[in-house]
């Protein structure tokens, strides 16, 4: 199983942050490369379509308000791997009025190698934070 991690600082406060991505259907609010997201199944599943018009269908698996964090795995996407499993996470800093937020993943490369997979995701959340660090910058 390969994994990756990223994460990014913001002079945000968790709050703030988590007020813009703590939706699970908040995706289309701050990352452009998903302009259309849907929820069903109770707010547990979100139908995403990405910038080429691709089909995402994502499943919740797990929710903590308090903690600021939510898990979700993959249940059919363009990606070649399965068993992908990603938690998205809002951490206070020192610093008041800063957070860290933190995109993780592990997943199993299907027809492409380990780093083929782990590249693809790292990318993936590294432009996703800098889209949210955008987002956050411009509502300011």
């Amino acid at each position: 199983m390969a994994s990756t991690s990223t994460h990014i600082d913001v002079p945000h406060t968790p709050e703030q942050v988590w007020q813009l991505i703590g939706g699970f259907g908040s995706l289309t609010d701050w990352l452009p490369s998903i302009p259309g997201s849907t929820l069903s199944e109770g707010g547990r599943v979100r139908t995403l379509t990405n910038a080429e018009g691709e089909t995402i269908v994502e499943r919740l698996t797990a929710f903590d308000e308090g903690a600021r964090t939510y898990t979700y795995t993959i249940l059919q996407a363009p990606f070649p791997v399965t068993d992908y499993l990603s938690t998205l996470t809002v951490h206070p800093l020192p610093d008041t009025g800063t957070a860290r937020i933190e995109w993780s993943g592990t997943f199993t490369p299907t027809d492409v190698t380990e780093e083929e997979a782990v590249t693809l995701f790292h990318s993936i959340y590294t432009e996703g934070l800098a889209a949210l660090e955008r987002t956050m910058r411009e509502q300011a």
